[in-house]
Parts: structure tokens; C-alpha cells; sequence
């Protein structure tokens, strides 16, 4: 493969964020969101040269030396057209112009781009429109067709001479294809990718921070545990079903220990504390509560931190009751409870073989594991 030039378009105060900087020097997962893409060019082998164009030649040392920093104008365009000037690469060199705000390039989209300039004047990566798209003109709505429609992305590439030439035309444009459109050229678009979202508004550094992320597509694990005394009383409460018994669970809430284990079992999976942290016994509204409140509660917070729960398993250890004749209405309960399909949830039951607290009969104890899947 021959060796390329990279253009990073870095400035503007990107004002829709709401932030106090500019989005592309705020952190993201450790570093500033420009160095996502500088650390990508730079860790390519045919790289040629990295240009990085800027509001403020101050920040120039923040680079490495290997990079050219310039000053931009006052529009994209005027940016743009900076970077290629600067570019001391012959006029038959590919060119990559990338948006700092965009950190999720990878070096397969690069070979990708470079690749489709073989038989091609342009091209660029790009999405299929999925959603529907309606106009909105003098207070009526019209639906929009999207048969055709793409979101384009960046980078977009060129050869250095053309993209220079197009650009001479006055006047912005509303991405660098533009440029050449006008001008005839032979365009292409190659699959775009997801982590090349835009960082545009301040949620969008959570959606990419999930996208990014090297374990975003990783289950996470946790494990609960919950133990509760008897004390008199005609039945116990074990995922949210009532069982016969000739004593009750001794709690604040309803004492059910198999959901409070399964609850903590989220909340670890999701690095969220425990129950005590967000329905502390001392609390006195939580006096007598359905322990589904807490459960549900978990949950939520943990698709609140970017995470489903796909399954969990739960397991009661007791001498009695006999928890089998009312496993599957246990199953079923926490089910619904969770909006997970049967298959989903597993309860199980076991003894300590009359050893222990439980073996003697005072108490019982429940295990749980949850399994959170990110959501996309």
C-alpha cells in the first residue's frame, strides 16, 4: 500500500455540547477525544504525515514532534483548506480528512479508504439512513423517502491535488465531498461504522464512551448473598412468593433473601455498591417493603450505567421449607418481575446437610449471580 497523508480537522468551539471547552480537547476514556484519532494515524505504517489544524497554535505542544500543527480559518472549509495547503506530500498522495470529534477510527477504515481510491476520485464511509424521515415545512409533516439515504462519516478521502483544487472554489461546504462533487468526480462510499459517531451534543460522550470502550461488548458478572434469622410467624416470602412455614423471616423489608441476594448480585455486576447503599435498613420507609421494589430498583440502575440483565441464577439454602414445590412459581415471578423470558432465570434449592446455622434450622440463606450484557 502506498503512503497517505492525514488531515485532522480540529477546530471550532463545538457550542452545542454545552460544555466550557471544546469538545475535542475534553477527556474521554482517559485521554482528549483528538488523540483518539491522532494515536490511530500516527500507529499506521504508511503513514506519510499528520496535519492537525487548530484555533490556537498555543496547544501545538501537545502533539508529537512527528505531527504539523497549523493554524485553521473561520470556517470548516477555511480549516480544511489550511490542512491541505500545509501537506507537503506530492499531488498524487491519498489524503484523509477526519473530524477530531469523531475518535472512533480504526486502522481497517483507514485501509479501507485508501483501498477504494484505486478505481475512485473520493470516497468516504458511510451509514444507511434506518429511520424513518419526515419533513417539516409551513406546520405540516411529509414523510421523506430514505431508499438512498446515507449518514456519510469521515474520514474522506481524496488525492491530494484534487481535493487542493476543489477547494479553490469559494465559498463552505457542507462536508469535503462537496468539493469534488462539483467538479465530476468519480465518488464512492464504503461501509461506515458505528464507533465513528460524532460527538455533537454532551450525551454523545456517554454513547461513544460505550462504544469505544475495549470491554463494551463483555458480560459483566455479580454475585449476591443474603442471610435472614426465623422468628415466629406461618410462612416465608422467597422471590416474591409466599411459602407455608411455621416461622417467618426476620427482616426490615419482607426478609426475602432470595431477591436481596439477586439485588446485590446486580448491583455488584454493574460496580454499583450493595443494598445497604441504596435501602438502608435504618430507613424507616422501608419498613415491611415488597423486597420486588428494591430488585426492580437495581435493574433500572443498572441499564441507567449502559447494562441488561440477560440472566440470573438463584440459589436457596435451608432445611425448610421445602423451597422444589414452589420453584417454578418463583421462577415465573421473577421473571415477570424482570421482563426476562423463563429460560432466563434459574432458582435452585439446596441444604447444608444439618450443618450450620441452616442445618439447625434457624435461618436460611440464598446465593445469587446476575449476568449483564451491554447494551448497544
Amino acid at each position: 500500500m502506498t503512503g497517505f497523508v492525514a488531515i485532522i480537522v480540529a477546530g471550532g468551539r463545538g457550542a452545542r455540547t454545552g460544555l466550557d471547552r471544546p469538545k475535542q480537547w475534553e477527556t474521554l476514556l482517559g485521554k482528549r477525544v483528538i488523540d483518539w484519532s491522532v494515536d490511530t494515524f500516527l500507529g499506521h505504517p504508511n503513514l506519510l504525515e499528520l496535519v492537525i489544524v487548530v484555533d490556537d497554535l498555543t496547544i501545538a505542544t501537545s502533539f508529537p514532534s512527528k505531527t504539523k500543527v497549523v493554524c485553521g480559518g473561520g470556517t470548516r472549509s477555511a480549516s480544511v483548506r489550511a490542512g491541505v495547503e500545509a501537506a507537503a506530500a506530492p499531488d498524487g498522495t491519498p489524503v484523509l480528512i477526519h473530524d477530531a470529534a469523531r475518535p472512533g477510527l480504526s486502522l481497517t477504515m483507514i485501509d479501507s479508504l485508501i483501498s477504494a481510491l484505486s478505481d475512485h476520485d473520493a470516497a468516504a464511509p458511510a451509514l444507511p439512513v434506518a429511520d424513518a424521515l419526515k419533513a417539516h415545512v409551513a406546520g405540516r409533516l411529509s414523510t421523506v423517502p430514505r431508499d438512498g439515504l446515507y449518514r456519510v462519516q469521515t474520514p474522506q478521502a481524496f488525492r491530494l491535488g484534487e481535493i487542493r483544487s476543489a477547494l479553490e472554489a469559494p465559498g463552505s461546504f457542507v462536508d469535503d465531498l462537496e468539493a469534488v462533487e462539483a467538479a465530476g468526480a468519480r465518488v464512492t462510499l464504503v461501509p461506515g461504522d458505528p464507533r465513528l459517531h460524532k460527538i455533537t451534543y454532551a450525551e454523545d460522550f456517554d454513547l461513544v464512551t460505550r462504544l469505544l470502550s475495549p470491554l463494551q461488548s463483555v458480560p459483566r458478572v455479580g454475585k449476591g448473598f443474603d442471610v435472614h434469622a426465623f422468628e415466629p410467624g406461618d410462612h416465608v416470602t422467597l422471590c416474591g412468593v409466599n411459602i407455608p412455614h411455621t416461622a417467618k423471616l426476620k427482616g426490615h423489608s419482607d426478609a426475602d433473601a432470595a431477591w436481596h441476594a439477586l439485588t446485590d448480585a446486580i448491583l455488584g455486576a454493574a460496580a454499583l455498591g450493595d443494598i445497604g447503599d441504596h435501602f438502608p435498613p435504618s430507613d424507616p420507609k422501608w419498613k415491611d417493603a415488597d423486597s420486588g421494589l428494591f430488585l426492580k430498583h437495581a435493574q433500572m440502575l443498572a441499564e441507567k450505567a449502559g447494562y441488561a440483565l440477560s440472566s440470573c441464577d438463584v440459589t436457596v439454602i435451608c432445611e425448610a421449607p421445602k423451597v422444589k414445590p414452589h420453584r417454578d412459581a418463583m421462577r415465573v415471578r421473577t421473571a415477570e418481575l424482570l421482563g426476562l423470558p423463563l429460560d432466563a432465570v434459574s432458582v435452585k434449592a439446596t441444604t447444608t446437610e444439618s450443618l450450620g446455622f441452616t442445618g439447625r434450622r434457624e435461618g436460611i440463606a440464598a446465593e445469587a449471580v446476575a449476568v449483564l450484557a451491554p447494551l448497544a
